[in-house]
């Protein structure tokens, strides 16, 4: 199977389940911001368990079913994508983090293959 390598950065925003931006979940508008700047792609992990700023815990127990469970948006594109979607961080975020680094890709897949 061919594969290629490269550098790349990966973006990660942590946010809470219940973060809105006009009316819609932050996750979703996120995740369609990436689409329309064309970026490679985007997953969205809801977390089981977890905390923030403000310390209260967060969990997905029976016993204690939060509604506001937290949420990583994580993005993995070149240093010139992540940069076009900063300006939207900046407006959307009111409460999170977000955390870029650098990452080394291996991809995988027919798609690479020279004879295409």
């Amino acid at each position: 199977m061919p594969k290629i390598a490269s550098k790349a950065k990966r973006l990660r925003v942590y946010i809470g389940e219940d973060d809105h931006r006009k009316r819609r979940n932050l996750y979703n508008s996120l995740v369609e911001k990436a689409k329309e700047l064309d970026m490679a792609g985007a997953t969205v992990l809801r977390g089981v368990m977890g905390y923030g700023a403000n310390s209260r815990i967060h969990t997905a127990t029976l016993l204690d079913l939060s509604s506001d469970l937290p949420v990583l948006i994580e993005i993995i594109d070149s240093e010139e994508y992540i940069a076009k979607l900063l300006p939207f961080l900046d407006d959307a975020l009111e409460e999170g983090m977000v955390m870029i680094d650098d990452a080394e890709v291996i991809k995988y897949g027919r798609q690479f293959s020279k004879e295409q």
